[in-house]
């Protein structure tokens, strides 16, 4: 789209004033680009303060076919708040407020724009608990967070962001603003559109209130570290520990990969016959954890366990976490570029998924690092490449071509928490067939006749994708790269 006309950013001051329009080059760089650090420039940014404002931006979009797109942080991996054919931004920042925390029916009620950290912590305050902890929780916002259905470390436990959100208001690509569920657990009155809404990146409508549900505060937490022989123990060890009647509020784990760069980066002291590590946390009652810690270090005692390391302390169960967060920074001694994929297999499948993962990075020479929540599965996937070096781009699409056909074989899923955006689009097809997409499609076509809104996500450009059932034959169970 060009630069809106004239009369386009007149309309636009008188909705939501002038101080929160802008055409200047630096204000549409800084809302060009999200994780993936492509850049999209859009051609205008604006700024809403209310539902009211955004119905009436999104109805003069849609009726003079302007592209319009609702960004929070900008912090996703996908490219979902990319302004892929321009149009307008709304950055929904300003509406930040916590409007309501019910501590008798344990629900909050707030805008798209707090900071999914922020609540957290306000909810604690009064004791309950938001159990929902994507990595990016200290900056990303709710509405983000519901725009990717996010989840983090305590999925295994307590679920995502769509097992928590009771009640949306939506601002509709025609401009009509609707009410999806409400303030109780239970409501089955028509269509469960609050679902539908969570996890669509944006496409469907704009979130611009959000009722949320609450938990009591768990009471207390113990962590500890298990280093492990190899990762089939490790797997084997989470499917153990749940068969055993106890699931852990996080389990997560890091390959050897994933190790080896830690042990470059920090002083992380492991047995060197280490090629796996489990972090396991639970929570609950205070007088009940030490029990549950014991029973868990029983079970997988057998598993090829090499140490363990129980934190009797706040501060040792930070320093616990702390071998976790350093497996991120650590990446970049490898390479100077990422790809972080968040693929998901069932959980008993992760030691084949490794291993593909392993064979995959022998065969073309990239460094692939592995960790993340072995609970169920998901696994965060990190391609190290230098770009620069010759055909490179091109390996690095086979390579992620090759991944996304194993889980798909595995019967996994391309996206867990990340989404689908425009970096995974072309590959959609590997796992949704043709009348699933078509369905898709028709959900948005009746929702957004005109595609106004966020286009160009989930689905391919061009209508086509990597086939459904076309799984390549490192996909097989029984083929080498598996063992």
């Amino acid at each position: 789209m060009p630069m809106p006309a004239e009369h386009i950013l007149h309309r636009l001051a008188d909705i939501v004033g002038p101080e929160h329009v802008s055409v200047a080059t630096v204000d549409r760089i800084t809302h060009s680009f999200d994780a993936t650090q492509r850049q999209c420039l859009p051609d205008v940014v604006v700024h809403p303060g209310d539902t009211g404002e955004i119905s009436r931006i999104v109805r003069l979009a849609n009726e003079e076919r302007i592209p319009i797109l609702p960004r929070g942080a900008g912090s996703g991996f996908t490219g979902g708040s990319l302004p892929v054919r321009g149009g307008i931004v709304l950055v929904l920042t300003r509406m930040n407020r916590i409007l309501e925390i019910d501590t008798d029916n344990l629900i909050a009620v707030v805008e798209p724009g707090v900071v999914t950290g922020r609540l957290q912590r306000e909810v604690e305050r009064l004791g309950l608990f938001y159990p929902p902890d994507p990595a990016s929780k200290d900056f990303s916002t709710l509405g983000g967070n519901i725009a990717e259905c996010a989840g983090g470390p305590r999925c295994v436990k307590y679920g995502v962001t769509r097992d928590y959100v009771l009640g949306l208001t939506v601002v509709t690509p025609t401009g009509n603003v609707i009410r999806t569920g409400g303030r109780t657990m239970k409501n089955v009155v028509g269509y469960d559109l609050t679902r539908l809404f969570v996890g669509s990146e944006g496409t469907l409508g704009i979130v611009t209130q959000i009722i949320l549900r609450l938990l009591p505060k768990p009471e207390a937490r113990k962590t500890m570290l298990v280093a492990f022989a190899a990762i089939d123990g490790a797997a084997q060890a989470v499917s153990a520990i749940i068969r055993g009647r106890i699931i852990p509020a996080t389990l997560e784990f890091m390959d050897g990969a994933a190790i080896d760069c830690v042990r470059r980066a920090t002083d992380l002291d492991l047995p060197p016959d280490c090629r796996a590590v489990l972090i396991i946390e639970v929570d609950g009652d205070r007088a009940l954890l030490d029990g549950q810690a014991r029973k868990i270090l029983d079970i997988i005692r057998p598993l090829g366990v090499l140490e363990t390391r129980v934190a009797e302390t706040a501060g040792e169960s930070e320093a616990i976490w702390q071998v976790r967060r350093s497996v991120s920074p650590s990446l970049r001694a490898l390479n100077p570029h990422k790809f972080n994929e968040d693929i998901v297999v069932p959980r008993s499948r992760v030691p084949e998924m490794i291993r593909a993962l392993e064979a995959l990075s022998t065969r073309y020479g990239v460094p692939i690092v592995n960790f993340g929540h072995a609970g169920d599965g998901n696994i965060h996937v990190n391609v190290m490449v230098d770009l620069n070096q010759p055909g490179m781009d091109a390996t690095v699409h086979q390579v992620l071509d090759e991944i996304f056909r194993t889980v798909v074989g595995l019967g996994g899923s391309v996206s867990g928490e990340h989404g689908i955006g425009t970096a995974k689009a072309p590959y959609i097809g590997m796992e949704l067939d043709p009348p699933t997409l078509a369905a898709m499609r028709a959900v948005k076509q009746a929702l957004d006749p005109n595609n106004i809104m966020n286009p160009g996500k989930i689905f391919p450009e061009n209508g086509t994708t990597a086939a459904a059932g076309e799984a390549d034959p490192a996909a097989d169970p029984s083929a080498s790269d598996h063992g």
